[in-house]
């Protein structure tokens, strides 16, 4: 989840390998050869393959025509001229990320707690639920948005594809977290029966009850 949020922020590996979608916008007036949507920028692509980004800002739009991006609408696909679909789908995944990320790392955090107790297993499944609704929510908007781009692009005679590496992050995090949800519920759920408690009081009624036999008997012994 973290190289993913932060796949384009910086120019250096494994950060500039992380991208969602890569187009061939050589005939878009202004736009470099190759194009890489990441959270941050639309980054060019170096001669090693890596992305050469520029300047960063945050929860970055993928809106092809809007001056965000490129500022036109010369040989843009027309399904993304005159809509704010894109542009909203992409934006909105970028805070519900953090909120996934969030509840992920208190997650973590009170896991440690799972191991001294039934009550930090139950809280640490709490946070890591929440994480994974909103680590779902994330990863389907963005899987949406970018596939349907690389659709129209695709269509328009632009090559485009998905950046693998992006996706396989994001969705291997859901997997991630819905296995950590099972496991700390498991954790919360082990010992919840009383059956220790029961045989340590059945312990102690048996030890109680040898020693008054034995003083029974001590007594019947030393008796006339």
């Amino acid at each position: 989840m973290f190289l993913t949020l932060l796949g384009g922020a910086r120019n250096s590996r494994p950060l500039n390998e992380i991208f969602f979608l890569q187009v061939d916008t050589s005939n878009i007036p202004g736009a470099p050869s190759l194009s890489r949507w990441t959270f941050w920028e639309i980054c060019a692509v170096s001669a090693n393959g890596k992305n050469q980004c520029g300047s960063s800002y945050p929860d970055f739009p993928f809106d092809p025509p809007s001056r965000r991006n490129f500022g036109t609408t010369e040989n843009i696909p027309s399904a993304f001229i005159g809509t704010n679909h894109y542009f909203l789908t992409s934006r909105f995944s970028f805070p519900f990320l953090i909120i996934a990320l969030f509840f992920g790392v208190v997650s973590l955090f009170t896991g440690f707690l799972a191991m001294c107790t039934r009550i930090g297993s139950y809280i640490s499944s709490l946070m890591a639920w929440i994480a994974l609704v909103f680590q779902i929510i994330t990863t389907c908007l963005i899987t949406a948005v970018y596939v349907q781009g690389r659709n129209k692009f695709n269509a328009n005679g632009q090559s485009a594809s998905v950046g693998v590496k992006a996706f396989a992050f994001m969705w291997t995090a859901v997997a991630c977290l819905l296995l950590a949800c099972m496991f700390y519920c498991m954790g919360g759920a082990v010992g919840r029966k009383e059956r220790g408690y029961s045989g340590r009081e059945h312990r102690r009624r048996g030890f109680f009850s040898s020693a008054r036999s034995n003083s029974v008997r001590s007594n019947k012994e030393t008796a006339p």
